[in-house]
């Protein structure tokens, strides 16, 4: 059964007029805005599109990169594709019967994987849901997954503020990807075609952004898991931040929630756990073992925060199959007991399956063999 789509309101008339206007005064005239016009993010693309020379009338052939490219892209992106893959599919359950689907790229804006209800009989769709067609800034201008890359922000961009005359047909929402090791390794775009606005779609990849690098820094060789919030507030959903440490108290990974609240910057990753919590590693390690709930635990900075500590009982217990009776069973049949039996013990809850085995929820289900979207 599907959702009519709801004709234009006043609003959103009011809003395709005032981005009209805002192409003849910034694009066509060259004239400085009187007032805000423009999201500031779409403004700042614009001015780099215009600095760069381009043409709104120029039309876009929205090429490929090379087929050495593109598999290099491809190749460096396999913990990404792994990580996106449950999550994908759960986020187009959510824009069902919307027209919009997903994109994912890596860092440098070239298409990995797409993923939705791409019309392949109507160019506008099959031209940019491509693997390999490079939709970054430079290439095609003012897009979600331009501005996302260079603004290193979740944006959202409809119909004519795409910089383009061509792109002016689409309306996308977009997050960037943080990685483990606090870099940027990519971005989610979520599009549709001459479509009814959906603004709350960026609240939508922001959140899907966050799961995505949950799974990537849970997916980092571990011992110990923090899960950091503020005190008062509670733990165990996508929101918390996640340090992973091996068991000398190197970190190993950190998601961006976990870096925001620890002040680390983009980019930077911090080595030991020492320099980050103004207690001795002993502690969370001594936490973990015995399944103490969260501790309040000063910065160096003088901040607190309330930290969650977790061994990865799936390393543990990997380990021991390694070394111990049952060392001829291939790891991934042990890693995938371990996990259905922890599902078991939660009566078929994931989510808390998920935090007694020190993993993210999109784990458990790409462990149990969640179908892979094509």
């Amino acid at each position: 059964m599907t959702t009519p789509q709801s004709p234009p309101t006043v609003p959103q008339q009011h809003r395709l007029a005032l981005i009209e206007r805002a192409r003849r005064t910034l694009l066509k005239d060259h004239a400085p805005a009187t007032q805000p016009l423009l999201a500031p993010w779409v403004e700042r693309s614009w001015r780099r599109c215009l600095d760069l020379g381009f043409e709104p009338q120029r039309h876009i052939a929205f090429d490929a990169v090379s087929d050495q490219a593109m598999t290099r892209a491809i190749e460096a992106s396999q913990p990404l594709l792994r990580a996106a893959a449950p999550v994908i599919q759960s986020l187009s359950r959510a824009m069902a019967h919307t027209r919009y689907f997903a994109i994912l790229t890596d860092a440098q804006g070239v298409v990995i994987d797409v993923n939705g209800p791409v019309d392949r009989h109507d160019p506008l769709a099959a031209n940019i849901a491509r693997v390999g067609v490079d939709l970054s800034e430079r290439a095609v201008g003012t897009t979600a997954i331009g501005t996302t890359l260079a603004e290193l922000q979740p944006v959202w961009l409809h119909r004519g503020e795409h910089f383009y005359d061509d792109t002016s047909v689409y309306s996308c929402a977009g997050a960037p990807i943080w990685g483990p090791d606090g870099r940027c390794v990519g971005m989610l775009d979520l599009t549709g075609v001459n479509v009814v606005e959906q603004p709350a779609l960026k609240h939508l990849v922001t959140q899907s952004a966050r799961s995505i690098e949950n799974a990537l820094a849970l997916g980092r060789p571990h011992r110990l898991l923090l899960c950091l919030n503020w005190p008062g507030r509670v733990h165990g959903d996508d929101s918390d931040g996640l340090v992973c440490l091996d068991g000398e108290g190197q970190v190993t990974a950190l998601n961006r929630p976990a870096a925001d609240m620890l002040g680390i910057a983009p980019g930077m990753a911090p080595d030991h756990c020492d320099d980050l919590f103004a207690v001795p590693m002993q502690t969370f390690f001594d936490a973990a073992r015995a399944q103490r709930g969260a501790l309040e635990v000063p910065l160096w900075s003088g901040l607190r925060l309330s930290v969650l500590a977790r061994m990865n009982r799936t390393s543990e217990h990997s380990m021991a199959a390694i070394h111990g009776p049952s060392h001829g069973v291939p790891l991934k049949d042990v890693e995938t007991a371990l996990i259905r039996k922890a599902v078991e013990d939660a009566r078929g809850n994931v989510m808390e399956a998920a935090r007694a085995l020190g993993i993210s929820r999109a784990t458990v289900y790409r462990k149990l063999g969640a179908r892979q979207p094509r």
